[in-house]
């Protein structure tokens, strides 16, 4: 056991008496991107937890085992320990990894094995020893959720306070300050009905160890937001994009509301992406700081060739669910477009210039939405930047035009995003070679991955009525 593991072992222990915890959470990731988890008394909690884990069942969670295999072991990472704000009884929450009981070598499906496997793979290259990432996740706050689907309905409905849709609503008394669609990007309370619920979400998540920026309402009316974590490590900020959605989630439902991360609750207004911002570090120096485009580097420019490139097979990734390629529409500030520009926000690939600094040189790519995985995407990711530095990818030309005035036949050469989840899975069927190089995604990780979102998720709503559809064509 190394010695940093080994202090932050003890370091749990300590914890534990310091906050006289009586419970301990195991939490651990499904391959679709749920977070998991279980409890046991802290009297189960020993130094060998550490190494010998703890048993589940593997045939229940999705995409992982068949019930004649199921056992697996699951063992704490030391360095993950929180004392859990949310479970009443003092509970010190564990982020854990999975492993083979009988070989106990890490599961091939375990998410967050495959992102330890993608930063062993980055130093390997000799390119870089750290990839930092930097999520944007926006999200829908409501005051009302209902939905249902069975054999002869089908139906959704939530609803705001600040809902535009409320304008005309009794509300006894309707006090308006409703934002308009597409206009709720910082308005000021009363218009931004969440700022307290948003300060008190900020507040939570800094005392558990986040690293907080900023927070405002965003573009969508009906309760849009977005609090922003500083960039980390790539296992680490998928850690931590993780805690941050099963805190915003919790510190809202103890407020009578609720959350989603789903990229497209709302019809006719902006949806919830999840924009990512990178950069390589080698030995402490920025390697994407240089002479060329907006201050880039020859290295950054093939990471955003390869991002380019791969970017239909990266959205099966990174944009995973049928209702992801709702967002990807135009009109909506959504990226739609696969090109690359300074400042441009309507480009898939920007590069931000808030500062002239070598270290916050990065760029930014805006297609992914919060559905994701953090895990596989931010290791999609880092692998398809890296193919684009090895076999120096070049990105073309910047497109430094506003997209959305552009007509038609000065796009006609831009590729676009796939326009359903069953086209980006397809084209991670024809392009998935960058992903395998160190074993750090394998043919059975995208077989299945395929598999499941194929036929549990693309197929399901194909077969299914539309309540639009009855609008449409009832009385044909």
């Amino acid at each position: 056991m190394s010695d940093s593991r080994t202090d932050a072992m003890r370091a749990v222990f300590e914890r534990i008496k310091a906050h006289d915890v009586t419970m301990i959470d195991f939490k651990f990731m499904d391959f679709p991107g749920q977070w998991q988890h279980f409890s046991v008394p802290v009297t189960q909690l020993s130094e060998d937890s550490f190494e010998e884990g703890f048993g589940f069942d593997g045939s229940s969670l999705r995409g992982f085992k068949s019930i004649h295999e199921s056992d697996m072991v699951i063992i704490p990472d030391p360095s993950t320990a929180m004392i859990d704000p949310f479970i009443k009884e003092p509970t010190l929450s564990l982020i854990c990894d999975i492993y083979e009981p009988l070989t106990h070598e890490k599961y091939e499906r375990c998410p967050r094995n495959i992102a330890q496997k993608a930063e062993q793979y980055l130093i390997s290259t000799g390119i870089a020893d750290t990839a930092y990432f930097g999520p944007e996740a926006e999200f829908f706050i409501f005051d009302d959720v209902r939905f249902s689907s069975g054999e002869n309905h089908s139906f959704y409905e939530v609803d705001s306070v600040e809902g535009r849709w409320n304008s005309g609503r009794e509300e006894h008394p309707n006090l308006g300050y409703k934002p308009r669609y597409k206009e709720g990007y910082f308005p000021v309370p009363p218009t931004d009905h969440f700022n307290d619920l948003r300060n008190e979400m900020v507040r939570v998540l800094m005392d558990c160890g986040l690293h907080v920026e900023t927070q405002h309402h965003e573009v969508a009316s009906g309760g849009q937001s977005e609090i922003d974590l500083r960039f980390a490590p790539l296992v680490q900020a998928s850690d931590e994009l993780l805690l941050f959605k099963y805190i915003i989630k919790n510190v809202a439902f103890r407020n009578g509301r609720s959350v989603t991360f789903m990229p497209k609750p709302v019809f006719a207004d902006n949806g919830s992406g999840m924009h990512v911002h990178m950069s390589l570090w080698k030995e402490g120096k920025p390697l994407f700081y240089g002479d060329r485009y907006a201050g880039l580097s020859e290295t950054a420019l093939y990471f955003i060739g390869g991002l380019l490139k791969h970017a239909p097979a990266l959205c099966a990734i990174t944009n995973p669910t049928t209702n992801s390629y709702k967002r990807l529409v135009p009109g909506y500030e959504a990226p739609v477009n696969l090109a690359y520009s300074q400042r441009n926000r309507s480009a898939s690939v920007r590069i931000p210039m808030y500062s002239s600094s070598p270290k916050s040189k990065r760029v930014e790519f805006r297609t992914p939405d919060p559905s994701t995985n953090p895990y596989l995407a931010f290791s999609a990711l880092l692998m398809a930047g890296l193919d684009g530095i090895t076999n120096r990818i070049d990105p073309g030309e910047p497109l430094d035009k506003d997209i959305y005035d552009m007509k038609p036949e000065e796009l006609k050469d831009v590729p676009n995003t796939p326009a359903t989840l069953e086209d980006a899975l397809l084209a991670l069927e024809r392009d998935h070679d960058f992903l395998l190089r160190g074993s750090v995604f394998t043919e059975s990780v995208i077989e299945t991955w395929i598999d499941y979102k194929m036929n549990r998720e693309a197929k399901q709503i194909a077969l299914r009525p539309h309540p639009y559809e009855f609008s449409l064509y009832y009385d044909v």
